[in-house]
Order: structure tokens, then C-alpha cells, then sequence
């Protein structure tokens, strides 16, 4: 199959790309590089043993994505590409919509001229936002995030709806994804944010590897079994395998636009993260609690049963695993792929 991976430099992207060249697909990347490096695609070279195209391109380019696709041949589209800090689209909405949305809207345009018709796309859990039970289930209704960036998923994956609706030739996956962790085996590739970190485990890691000084614990009294918000954190290789799964399962099945939740379905506790990194690197992460952070639940997972049984896909790596990969790629590369 010939896919191109949007995004493809990117943390989640740089992973698919690799187990999708491991497993002979023909891939292509195209990224900005707002958030990513170049590095991760010669490293994925390195890993893979296969050269990747890598197209420098920002998909609200839309006569350059046209270009792109136009007679390329692509059977399948994975669409990574896009902002994703909670916080930041707090303070730059526009941003996340100018991007988001448009870029998303030039690269299905570009798909729809070039014949192109199957798309995995990368959602999120945010678009449950704080109103869904736990756990989070694909039927409820309505999406209704906290945050702009969480409402460029949710109003992205209506566009998507509705133009599968009005031509069911297409097929798209709606992947909602939880809170992805740990890195390739290799500590070749993993995640490598700009600035300041605004995830817990990079945050983690960099405090670990001695980049940063201590980390925050954003709340001690929630009703939780430690006091600290729970989240469903998933190895980034199990979400690499349910990106395949849905490309396989839309290349047998005429579904339009449907939903699957990515996760474990179980929650971990942020202390429960600390403890097990502690444990994985044999050091020690200082941290202080803080305040409770506006917009935080106690407790999100998923309930990722459609996915078990429309997919086959079942997450199997646990925290310690994700917390060993990534101390393996944080204390090979100090600096990531800036040094």
C-alpha cells in the first residue's frame, strides 16, 4: 500500500512511519516542522533500512499538497499533522484553528482531487470534554471539549462525518487517542517537544536526565487512591498498531466515518507514573505539589471494546514498559535529536 503520513516527523508519526516501512508499505512523509525534526525520519532510515520521501510542506499549502498528491498514486492518507498543546490553544486559539482546521480541509480537498478516498486521522480524548462518564465510550454525544484544542478534533471530525455522508466512497477512521508514553525499543526515536514540556512523562524524563529541576503535581486531594488525577496512558507502539489496524480495516470495509477509542482502559495515577519512571531509570524525580490546574478531571480512560472487536486491536504494554522505553530515549539522547 502507498500511504502518505502527514505529520510523519512528529512523536506518534515517526513511529507509524517506521513499523509501516518495517511491515513494506511504500511511504512518503510531509511535515513543517513546527514541532519535529528531520532527524527522526534518518533515524527511522537508519532502523528501517528503507529511504523515506520527506516533503518539507505546510498542508494549509494547498496548491503544494494538491501538487503533492496529484498522480502520486497514494492509496491511504494518515493524518498526524497539526498543533496539539491544551494550554497553548488556550492562549493562541486562532492559531489552532487557522491550522487545524485549515490544514485539514486543504489536505481532504487535495485527497478528493486526486482520488484519493482513505483517511486515518489522528483525533483525541479531548473531545469527550468534562461532561462524558467514565469510561469514555464512541456513542456518547454531544462532543463538547474544554479547549480550543480539543474543539479543532471534535469540529475536524464532523467535517470528516459529513463529507463521508455526502460520499460514501470515502472511508475514514476517527482514532481518539488517550495519553501516549515510552518510545521505540531502539531509544532512536521518542517523544522530543520544543520548550518546555506539557505532558507529564517528557516532563518526566527531562527532569530525570537533569534538564529540568523538579516537576509540579498539579493537585494531592482528588478522589482518587492517591489524591492525584488518573489518566489512560498507552505505549506509543500499541498506538502504532491500532493506526494499522484501522488502515487494514478500511481497506476491507465501506464504514464512511467511524470513531475508535485508543487506550488501555485503565487509569494510572500521576504519582503511579513517577514511581514506576523511578524505578525504570534508578533515580529519582523530585517534584512538589501544586495547585489543582483549571480544566483537569480526576480520572479519564477509555473503553476500548469497538476497538477490540471491529479491529482486533488490544493496547498490551504497560506503564512500566512505557516508562523503561522512554528513560532509554531520554538518557541516549540528553538533548533529543538536538544532540
Amino acid at each position: 500500500m502507498k500511504i502518505l503520513v502527514t505529520g510523519g516527523a512528529g512523536y506518534i508519526g515517526s513511529h507509524t512511519v517506521l513499523a509501516l516501512a518495517e511491515a513494506g508499505h511504500d511511504v512518503e512523509v510531509v511535515d513543517n516542522f513546527v514541532n519535529s525534526s528531520a532527524e527522526s525520519i534518518r533515524r527511522v532510515e537508519k532502523l528501517s533500512g528503507v529511504k523515506i520521501p520527506l516533503h518539507e510542506l505546510d498542508l494549509r499549502d494547498e496548491p503544494g499538497i494538491t501538487a503533492l498528491l496529484d498522480g502520486a498514486g497514494f492509496d491511504s492518507v494518515i493524518h498526524f499533522a497539526g498543533l496539539k498543546a491544551v494550554g497553548e490553544s488556550v492562549r493562541q486559539p486562532l492559531d489552532y484553528y487557522g491550522n487545524n482546521l485549515e490544514g485539514t480541509l486543504a489536505l481532504v480537498r487535495a485527497m478528493q482531487a486526486a482520488g484519493t478516498r482513505q483517511l486515518v486521522f489522528s483525533s483525541s480524548a479531548t473531545v469527550y470534554g468534562d461532561r462524558a462518564p467514565v469510561p469514555y465510550t464512541e456513542e456518547f454525544e454531544p462532543l463538547d471539549s474544554t479547549n480550543p484544542y480539543g474543539r479543532t478534533k471534535a469540529m475536524t471530525e464532523q467535517i470528516l462525518v459529513d463529507l463521508a455522508a455526502a460520499d460514501p466512497s470515502w472511508r475514514i477512521a476517527l482514532l481518539r487517542y488517550f495519553n501516549p508514553v515510552g518510545a521505540h525499543p531502539s531509544g532512536e526515536i521518542g517523544e522530543d517537544p520544543n520548550g518546555i514540556p506539557n505532558n507529564l512523562t517528557p516532563f518526566i524524563a527531562q527532569v530525570a536526565v537533569g534538564r529540568l529541576e523538579s516537576l509540579t503535581v498539579f493537585g494531592d486531594d482528588y478522589d482518587t487512591a492517591d489524591g492525584t488525577c488518573e489518566r489512560d496512558y498507552i505505549h506509543v507502539l500499541d498506538l502504532v498498531d491500532g493506526h494499522v489496524a484501522a488502515l487494514e480495516y478500511l481497506a476491507e470495509h465501506p464504514v464512511g466515518a467511524r470513531a475508535w477509542n485508543l487506550g488501555t482502559g485503565t487509569g494510572t495515577s500521576v504519582l503511579q507514573v513517577i514511581r514506576a519512571f523511578e524505578k525504570a531509570a534508578g533515580v529519582p524525580v523530585p517534584y512538589v505539589v501544586g495547585p489543582r490546574r483549571a480544566g483537569d478531571l480526576p480520572v479519564n480512560y477509555a473503553d476500548a471494546t469497538r476497538a477490540r472487536e471491529e479491529l482486533g486491536w488490544v493496547a498490551t504494554r504497560g506503564i512500566e514498559e512505557m516508562c523503561a522505553d522512554l528513560w532509554r530515549w531520554q538518557s541516549q539522547n540528553p538533548q533529543g535529536f538536538k544532540g
